[in-house]
């Protein structure tokens, strides 16, 4: 039984017993007495406390009968509900709840996040890419040891569940998130998930894995941004380290390499940014955040690889960069502003 229904069960199991007495007394003596006053006689003689008889019970047959009844059965009620509490302290599932609970709040407060579902051998570097890049990430996963593995990268906020249930997807903020990731073994849990993704948050960017190649056109129509194949990559990845193998060593090197975060990524120019209209050179791309551009795509237009110094920025366009994430993000910072 889950945890919080046991102790939900437990005071509710409490809450019957104290009832019972409470009303027990206050019918035994036919409203001589206050309620109040017999709820503290039960709450009395189930706690063992013993101040006394505030009700008078010796010499009445009937009260003391009930009183032996609620103290044998009420008791074992009692200490039951106290030794589970026990038991849960102990093992450290009240404090999982109470850190799960503020893990949920946080999770309320994100926007622009990202959601993975899924923290197997595909979820589990993706998240360490996405975290790498400064990015905030919540993980669906209902394997705790696959979750704790996850964890052991970063302090991950992420959902005990199944990512396949609306409620897991809504209690990881999809309605407010920039994308969302499905990496589950199954490609029809995966075309499930981006499909209520879809329906959930219309504008989400959603990245589905796929094993079956038959399965690419329905994970599209159902509203999959970018399907990737695990297994295909893997291949091109072979074919490189054969032909290429300097070219994958130094991608390697700046993914893996622990002096710095040297990626490359992608500057999104709004149209209200006040780099609109200026050339590169003037923009202080390369001066000022030490950036190197590789390209820059403007909307359906195909891209523009290694732009001279001489063109100019356009508006909802997307420059492609490598350096530091650090300078990376400063300068998306600056070129968001108007």
């Amino acid at each position: 039984m889950d945890i919080r229904n046991r102790l939900f069960l437990i005071l509710i199991a409490i809450f019957i017993v104290v009832m019972i007495g409470s009303n027990g007394y206050f019918l035994l003596f036919r409203g001589e007495q206050r309620f109040m006053e017999c709820m503290y006689m039960t709450i009395i003689s189930l706690t063992g406390v013993g101040y006394g008889e505030i009700i008078p019970v010796t010499g009445n047959l009937s009260a003391e009968i009930f009183t032996m009844i609620l103290i044998t059965f009420g008791m074992g009620i009692i200490f039951y509900g106290i030794s589970t509490l026990t038991v849960l302290m102990v093992e450290g599932e009240l404090s999982g709840i109470l850190r799960q609970k503020r893990m949920e709040k946080k999770i309320r407060k994100l926007n622009n996040h990202y959601i993975v579902c899924g923290g197997g051998e595909t979820g589990r570097p993706l998240i360490e890419e996405l975290i790498k890049n400064t990015e905030t990430v919540v993980l669906i996963e209902q394997d705790q040891d696959k979750a704790a593995q996850c964890q052991a990268i970063s302090e991950l906020l992420y959902v005990a569940g199944d990512a396949t249930l609306d409620h897991h997807l809504a209690a990881a903020g999809i309605e407010k998130a920039a994308g969302i990731a499905t990496c589950l073994p199954s490609d029809k849990d995966n075309l499930y998930i981006t499909m209520t993704a879809r329906m959930m948050n219309p504008t989400i960017r959603i990245v589905s894995r796929m094993t079956d190649f038959n399965l690419e056109p329905k994970l599209r129509k159902a509203g999959a941004d970018c399907v990737v194949s695990p297994n295909a990559i893997g291949a091109l990845r072979m074919a490189s380290e054969m032909i290429r193998p300097t070219v994958v060593n130094f991608l390697d090197h700046m993914l893996r390499s622990q002096k710095g975060a040297l990626r490359i990524h992608e500057i999104a120019i709004p149209r209200h940014s006040g780099m609109v209209g200026k050339r590169i050179i003037e923009s202080g791309i390369k001066d000022k955040y030490n950036l190197l551009i590789l390209g820059s795509k403007v909307e359906d237009r195909d891209i523009d690889f290694n732009p001279s110094p001489d063109y100019k920025i356009e508006k909802n366009s997307i420059i492609i960069v490598m350096g530091e994430m650090a300078d990376i993000q400063r300068a998306k910072k600056a070129f968001s502003a108007g």
